[in-house]
């Protein structure tokens, strides 16, 4: 049975690579896949690609807000027998968006693969992850480590002055740098935590 799954981590985690080497394994067996990035922040006339930070990379076509996801694939699949459908960039879906790829497994029967981020800079679910969170038929969280050496499950981001960021927008594509750090850095980064409110707490 065809199953939406939602994988997941903060910054950095290799979840691009994931997606490419899966979608790898399909067409080395002879499958036909379609890969989906978001494009909301690109331009009409830019082409769709997916490119992980170690060099893999695949052209994709591209969701922007508004578009629907069961047509397309629907439409597709029926010129073309399609066997799985990847999503990169999964939390910049809308939420219906994120109904219409669960359709795709229900009615059409396509596997459904999404990767995204599960919170921004802030802490904040982004839509897209949290309707994926609420209803998909598998999670898995894809591992990256703070500083520290703890699990990092949180994002700060850097303008481009290098300094932490703790008030914009939740999308911003420009200079910026987002660095992942374990929830207890993410407070101290963000300025949760005031000094007085540390002592008595071992030092690192």
């Amino acid at each position: 049975m065809a199953k939406l799954y939602f994988h997941y981590a903060a910054m950095n985690a290799g979840k691009t690579t994931l997606l490419l080497q899966a979608a790898h394994n399909y067409r080395e067996r002879g499958m036909s896949t379609m890969l989906f990035v978001a494009g909301h922040y690109r331009k009409d006339d830019q082409a769709g690609y997916i490119a992980s930070r170690i060099g893999l990379e695949a052209d994709a076509e591209m969701f922007r807000q508004g578009d629907d996801l069961f047509a397309r694939i629907g439409e597709h699949h029926r010129h073309a027998t399609t066997h799985c459908v990847f999503v990169d960039e999964a939390q910049f879906l809308e939420e219906e968006q994120v109904w219409q790829l669960a359709r795709v497994a229900d009615r059409l029967g396509i596997p459904v693969m999404c990767y995204g981020l599960r919170t921004d800079f802030q802490g904040r679910l982004f839509p897209g992850s949290q309707a994926l969170l609420a209803i998909a038929d598998e999670l898995r969280e894809v591992r990256t480590i703070c500083r520290c050496g703890r699990k990092a499950t949180m994002v700060v981001r850097l303008g481009p002055d290098g300094k932490v960021a703790r008030q914009g927008a939740q999308v911003a594509i420009g200079k910026d740098v987002y660095i992942s750090l374990c929830r207890r850095h993410w407070e101290e980064e963000m300025g949760r935590i005031a000094p007085e409110d540390m002592i008595g707490f071992a030092r690192e």
